[in-house]
């Protein structure tokens, strides 16, 4: 007989380092890279990837390398039985966090009782926007375009819009980027993401000794608002969003695994934390990053908390634009937000960025004793998810 009240924990949850496009990780196909965290899932829970139910996996650009459902090659990839099915999603930048969503519910629906979730993305392998340009015809269709007056839906035209609406300035967002290098530093100098990640293998092209890494590669340290400064607009010529104050396009994969808590204590598995709420929002297609804002909203009433009930915060660095809005939205404390540093420092693995996101929230929980943790990912099209952790 099934549980009659099921929840969904998250035993454990890792990620790869993140590497810089062109970087450490350049050389490790996304499967493979998937692969990585499945098997340090199974290593440190004593999973037997025999009783996993599916893999549900994020990824972004679903072409070449990334084609033919990442999700279950990864399992096969990974060593686990050919038994073990799996599935890939995209949302876009939320892809990952929308494929943890799925795993969770499905959880509580009885529908799984063993389910690995998580994403990736080579943006060395796969460029951003492959997905589109490798393939016949042209996105959105024209009833799309003919509602939006064939605007294309561009990112970073959007973060300039998001900093006009809310007169957000240059120097604000600039120092806003040096802070998130400056706090990732600190969490990676201070050991803070070791519980975290797991170390990725890279054979040398040579045939010499592998490579192995383990530390996110983008962090800079040093630099000083001068430096920032001195970078060019990246989208207008007059406008304030620079390579600086974004995220960068990054590698890198991260993956939870997911069950109840009655099924865990049969294991012998101690979760880290509970899914509290799960909640989406969704704003025109063209501004598109704001949605992480509503989506706040919706995922507090669902859990019956206020802002200030909550600990611990990630919300997704795409662009300093997207965190200072929500934080000039919500008045959040931003002592609370990214405290280990964000996308803009560690690096942005689209389809794997949610899943990451998650990976540092709950270890962020954890240490600090937080009891309640808040996710929010804007994704291209104008959607977010939110996601409200407990604290077991």
């Amino acid at each position: 007989m099934r549980d009659r009240m099921r929840d969904a924990v998250v035993v454990d949850a890792v990620r790869t380092p993140i590497g810089r496009r062109g970087g450490a990780l350049a050389g490790v196909h996304p499967v493979d890279l998937s692969a990585t965290v499945l098997r340090a899932l199974a290593e440190r829970t004593g999973l037997d990837p025999a009783s996993v139910d599916d893999v549900v996996w994020g990824c972004a650009s679903q072409v070449g390398e990334q084609a033919a459902n990442v999700g279950r090659f990864a399992a096969l990839a990974a060593g686990w039985p050919e038994t073990v099915p799996g599935t890939t999603v995209d949302r876009a930048c939320g892809s990952a966090q929308q494929a943890v969503h799925f795993g969770a519910a499905g959880v509580i629906a009885g529908q799984y009782d063993v389910v690995v979730c998580g994403g990736v993305e080579s943006a060395t392998r796969v460029p951003m926007g492959s997905a589109r340009t490798r393939g016949p015809g042209l996105p959105y269709g024209p009833a799309v375009r003919a509602r939006y007056f064939g605007v294309d839906f561009d990112r970073g035209r959007a973060a300039e819009v998001v900093a006009e609406r809310w007169g957000l300035s240059r120097a604000q967002l600039d120092e806003y980027a040096l802070e998130s290098h400056e706090r990732a530093a600190l969490a990676s100098d201070g050991g803070e993401f070791k519980g975290e990640i797991v170390p990725v293998t890279v054979p040398a092209e040579d045939g010499g000794p592998p490579l192995v890494v383990d530390t996110d590669e983008g962090i800079r340290r040093g630099g000083t608002p001068g430096s920032m400064a001195r970078l060019r607009p990246a989208f207008r010529p007059d406008g304030v969003i620079t390579a600086g104050n974004s995220s960068h396009l990054a590698d890198g994969a991260a993956a939870h695994l997911v069950t109840t808590s009655e099924i865990a204590r049969r294991k012998g598995w101690t979760p880290l934390v509970r899914f509290h709420a799960f909640a989406l929002a969704a704003v025109d297609p063209v501004t598109m990053l704001t949605a992480p804002i509503p989506a706040t909203a919706r995922v507090l009433e669902r859990a019956g908390l206020r802002l200030d009930d909550i600990g611990a915060v990630e919300v997704d660095e795409a662009f300093a634009a997207v965190t200072c809005a929500w934080l000039a939205e919500t008045g959040a404390d931003p002592r609370l937000l990214n405290a280990r540093g964000g996308a803009i420092a560690l690096g942005h693995p689209l389809g794997g960025a949610g899943a990451r996101l998650m990976t540092t929230l709950v270890h962020r929980m954890r240490s600090a004793r937080v009891r309640h943790g808040l996710q929010a990912m804007c994704e291209a099209g104008g959607t977010a998810n939110a996601t409200v952790l407990e604290l077991l």
